[in-house]
């Protein structure tokens, strides 16, 4: 990331404590004492706020890199390939996931190593003196802020899950945090870290030489969104008062904007390697540097097809990442998202749909594909579209199409009115709840946004009767027919489970 220092503190490696690891369950922690030596002054905060960041760069928790965990479990992308790594990539999509797969072990130990660096921060910022109390109060925000950002991930893919909020020393500390916490009590700390990271001074939006942190901008964005999420899957009692709270804090994180109309700014600039410091959409972001071989993008290679050269000068021998039919006939006739998004590669072996919607074919990439592209984690036309979403929920219909209207005109589309009229679209989204996930689908695509608005718009028999209505033509070798009311969550890792299957209860299913 630009401006954050990559270099982890050595508590970083030491840092799985609250993943529940076995082999951790059966050894003292020598560490411990060193861990906590390690905050002496406001530099080392910092660092261990650098390292909580830089975790998220990985494709094993939020990176760029991230899309098995997200994308390949929807309806937008897959890995068609069921024999390479044992088939276990090719399981997500295929919805045909066991407790044992290592892949999604990686990805739960990986989630839980950054909410244990988090929370061996906050257990320690204390100790440490601060010239001056607003930078304590930022470190901590951010610290909280990241920590949220994890577990807002979990509990919508895992249900209930492990809730640990403190630094964890001893196997015994480690025991007993070993169960999982109702969703209810996960999405109340989510929100509690929210807040309090809401009333500290962070800046407003991303300042000048600090792209790459959070701002309120963020916090609003996030806190808005679990609020939506907590409105559509929770407790309905309360969904009125929690679609007004995602109201409200969507509305600050637009209200922060710089820009004046969203048309204003080009699509291409979104994604323009050369504006990614200066384009106004962007909310947060992870920061990549071109031309560095550890800390470039590698999305713009590892997406091409052979025999194209569109995404970066680096040659590609496969078939880059595979688009769904499913997908590609979803943008509408004359989107020039898809014309940017997305293109059909016409190679002698390779011949399928594959994304272009990175990009980066500078000299600076060059042939090794180091390229300059940001992993984008929050724009506003995303917050756009949920406070079109939140408006619709409240019955604030004209509202809802304003907002919607919005990303549909910078796209050069018909208003929602004009579309309205014509029966193939009428037919395809006949109520504006599903226009505005259409719309979400294809302004965001590849994003990593699409299996957690399918999760939030559906219940779980809805999401059966959803993907067994597509055509199984559309989605090449992954079989839509083993989608099953099981698939609405992932199963609890088989590692973890043994450690106590009554407290670790798996999920239904599996």
């Amino acid at each position: 990331m630009k401006n954050i220092n990559f270099k982890l503190l050595c508590l970083v490696a030491l840092l799985s404590l609250g993943s529940c690891k076995k082999d951790f369950l059966q050894q003292t922690n020598p560490d411990a004492n060193t861990i906590a030596n390690s905050f002496k002054t406001e530099n080392d905060v910092l660092l261990a706020v650098n390292g909580c960041y830089a975790l998220l760069r990985s494709g094993n928790t939020v990176g760029e890199g991230s899309d098995l965990w997200t994308d390949q479990r929807s309806d937008d992308t897959g890995t068609n390939d069921n024999q390479s790594n044992a088939g276990e990539p090719f399981a997500f999509n295929n919805f045909s996931l066991t407790p044992t797969n290592s892949y999604l072990y990686t990805h739960w130990l990986a989630m839980y190593t950054v909410i244990s660096n988090c929370n061996i921060l906050l257990s320690n910022i204390d100790k440490v003196t601060f010239a001056k109390p607003a930078t304590k109060q930022q470190y901590k925000a951010e610290a909280e802020f990241i920590r949220a950002y994890i577990y807002f991930s979990l509990v919508r893919k895992w249900g209930d899950v492990p809730l640990v909020t403190k630094q964890l020393i001893t196997k015994e500390d480690v025991a007993a945090n070993t169960f999982r916490t109702p969703q209810a009590a996960v999405y109340t700390q989510i929100v509690a870290d929210l807040k309090d990271a809401l009333s500290s001074p962070l800046p407003t939006t991303q300042a000048t030489g600090t792209i790459g942190r959070i701002s309120l901008a963020a916090v609003n964005t996030l806190l808005g969104q679990v609020y939506l999420t907590m409105a559509t899957t929770q407790d309905p009692a309360n969904k009125t008062a929690n679609l007004n709270n995602a109201l409200t804090n969507l509305t600050a994180a637009y209200n922060a904007k710089t820009f004046a109309n969203l048309k204003d700014i080009p699509y291409t600039d979104v994604f323009d390697v050369t504006k990614k410091s200066t384009c106004p959409e962007l909310i947060w972001q992870i920061v990549n540097i071109q031309g560095d071989p550890i800390y470039s993008s590698s999305i713009a290679a590892n997406n091409q097809a052979k025999g194209e050269t569109i995404n970066s000068q680096k040659s590609s021998t496969g078939v880059g990442n595979n688009v769904t039919h499913d997908l590609v006939n979803d943008y509408e006739t004359g989107d020039a998202r898809g014309t940017f998004s997305i293109k059909f590669a016409n190679d002698a072996t390779v011949k399928d749909w594959f994304v272009t919607k990175f990009r980066d074919v500078s000299s600076g990439a060059g042939k090794n594909g180091y390229g300059g592209n940001d992993w984008i984690l929050m724009r506003y036309a995303d917050v756009i579209l949920m406070l079109a979403e939140v408006n619709m929920y409240l019955g604030n219909t004209t509202v809802a199409i304003q907002y919607l209207d919005m990303v549909r005109d910078r796209a050069g589309m018909p208003t929602y009115e004009v579309s309205s009229l014509d029966q193939n679209y009428s037919s395809k989204y006949p109520t504006l709840k599903l226009a505005i996930l259409h719309e979400r689908r294809v302004e965001l695509a590849f994003e990593h946004h699409r299996l957690f608005d399918l999760l939030r718009s559906f219940t779980t028999d809805e999401l059966v009767v959803y993907f067994h209505s597509k055509k199984q033509a559309d989605f090449g070798s992954a079989l839509l027919s083993n989608f099953t009311t099981k698939d609405r969550y992932y199963p609890i890792p088989f590692n973890e489970t043994k450690l106590d299957p009554v407290k670790m209860y798996q999920n239904p299913g599996y």
